[in-house]
């Protein structure tokens, strides 16, 4: 994704703040000088667009990390709204900091009203907030705000900023072979270890056959191929894509997988599309992935769902396993235990 100096659309705003409020650091009451209400677990505004997701999730985790000197700034200035809409006037002014206090040209999306709002404030503000943001580098000798941030804080984002990243195929949409040839006709080169990636260049994960790495400064070359927003291709960090390569290496024909604890979506789908293409020349006896979803707030379960059906999972077309949502672990072995017993009366059955 380019830097978007202009700003962000109202929709990128909105889920940024529902986010931030979702995860802001609670400081104790007699601390507490900005209050964004007690409000945890909201469930997020939908947003289709891929890149505008993914601006979002940057935008609120950044937010995060300077939430101390936005508070400070907005103290300091007297910028202060209803606690419902504190966590939007947060990532706002972030932005609008970042931005050097100018106006955002980027107005022509669906239009939030309490995104302008909050903006038409923060304008009015404009001044103030600068000279708070001035004072607050001067007290605290800061080249720029990141300077602010403690040392262990910028030893992560300097590490962060070096990691590959690690995609991995979504064979429910796509298969290894056409993947690379898309990068390839995009101008990417295959080298044959992760110490040779250097410039427009990719590689296969010497464990996770299935796992393309790339720098980590291409991820914007990547979302031009589309492979990204198709779902053909997924990046996520390669922890979460040992457990489901582990498990697909030692699933037998008669098992199956019960998914239990806090997993995300995609790591959900790529459980389930590593089975798929494992077993795919057997139409009869694949394994099923149980999901237990006793945990799960409403807003979780509908989030979960959307990105399985987003990544494949209930394609006709490549339906080679079964998917079931659970409410506990008690009903997804009774589950497994019928399908077994159904397994085996199709194997007695004449003819089968």
């Amino acid at each position: 994704r380019k830097k978007m100096d202009s700003g962000f659309p109202d929709r990128v705003y909105l889920l940024a703040s529902v986010i931030y409020q979702n995860n802001h650091l609670e400081k104790p009451a007699a601390q507490r000088l900005v209050s964004y209400g007690k409000e945890r677990g909201l469930r997020l505004p939908e947003v289709k667009d891929e890149e505008m997701h993914r601006a979002a999730y940057e935008l609120a985790f950044s937010t995060l990390k300077y939430q101390e000197l936005l508070e400070d700034m907005m103290i300091d200035s007297c910028c202060y709204l209803t606690q419902l809409m504190m966590s939007l006037v947060a990532v706002m002014l972030y932005d609008f900091q970042n931005r050097k206090f100018l106006p955002r040209e980027c107005k022509v999306d669906e239009i939030v009203q309490e995104v302008r709002h909050v903006e038409d404030y923060l304008l009015r503000f404009k001044t103030k907030l600068a000279a708070s943001l001035a004072r607050c580098r001067i007290k605290h000798d800061l080249l720029s705000i990141e300077c602010i941030l403690p040392e262990s804080v910028k030893k992560k984002q300097q590490r962060s900023s070096n990691l590959p990243l690690y995609a991995w195929v979504n064979t429910l949409k796509s298969s290894l072979d056409e993947i690379q040839s898309v990068l390839k006709s995009a101008g990417f080169s295959q080298v044959k270890s992760i110490g040779q990636l250097e410039g427009q260049t990719f590689c296969q994960d010497p464990h996770c056959g299935d796992i393309l790495v790339f720098p980590a400064q291409l991820k914007a070359q990547l979302y031009s191929t589309k492979l990204l927003s198709d779902h053909k291709l997924t990046i996520q960090d390669k922890s979460c894509s040992l457990g489901p390569n582990a498990v697909c290496s030692l699933l037998h024909e008669e098992g199956d997988v019960l998914m239990v604890g806090s997993f995300s979506g995609l790591t959900v789908s790529h459980t389930a599309a590593l089975i798929a293409e494992k077993y795919k020349a057997n139409s009869i006896n694949w394994p099923s992935v149980y999901v237990c979803v006793n945990n799960c707030t409403d807003a979780q379960r509908e989030e979960l769902e959307l990105t399985v059906s987003a990544m494949g999972c209930n394609s006709k077309r490549k339906q080679m396993y079964v998917l079931e949502w659970a409410v506990s672990i008690g009903l997804c072995l009774c589950w497994r235990q019928k399908r077994r017993q159904k397994k085996m009366e199709q194997k007695k059955a004449p003819g089968c």
